[in-house]
């Protein structure tokens, strides 16, 4: 049994000072190479933070091909590419609203009104988990069904279904005023 495969076993088997050693010799390195993707240091600090959390939590289930090494820079990469993917859904509503703007009735109560509206979707959009949020956005702003979202994402439809219902109870929630 090689080093690294003794290293994943240990964790299996809940050795949190395998894991945080695990964590103290990966995280700068992958925290610097998500931030050579995505240009932003706190995201990419939250990227890999989130990539331990759920590898600690789901410990047990993880299922390593090639290396840890390999293993931990893939998933980096993976949540890197999913962050900029929902963050060009966020600028793509937010310049649909924009330009839906310049439509607004010359109302100034219902341009108020409007710009509030807008401002407040955008805040909810932002409080979604990123991949909840992405599949919102890719129901209602682009048209996709729900099997189309599930193939384009790899995840079942009841992913889809769930991360729906999620966020629309968040909007229901924070637009019920």
């Amino acid at each position: 049994m090689n080093r690294e495969d003794e290293i994943i076993r240990k964790i299996r088997k809940g050795d949190i000072a395998q894991f945080e050693s695990l964590f103290r010799s990966s995280y700068i390195p992958l925290v610097k190479y998500a931030n050579k993707l995505i240009k932003d240091y706190d995201d990419a600090e939250e990227i890999v933070q989130d990539l331990f959390v759920r590898m600690w939590l789901d410990r047990n289930k993880i299922n390593i091909e090639s290396s840890l090494n390999g293993y931990l820079y893939k998933s980096v990469y993976n949540r890197c590419l999913h962050l900029i993917d929902h963050n060009k859904i966020v600028e793509k509503h937010k310049r649909e609203a924009m330009v839906k703007q310049n439509e607004l009735p010359q109302n100034p109560a219902e341009i108020i009104q409007y710009k509030e509206l807008n401002y407040r979707i955008i805040k909810i959009l932002e409080k979604l988990p990123e991949r909840c949020g992405m599949i919102f956005c890719m129901n209602r702003f682009e048209g996709l069904k729900y099997a189309e979202i599930a193939q384009k994402l790899s995840v079942s439809v009841k992913t889809v279904e769930a991360s729906m219902g999620k966020a629309l109870k968040l909007f229901r929630k924070e637009l019920a005023e």
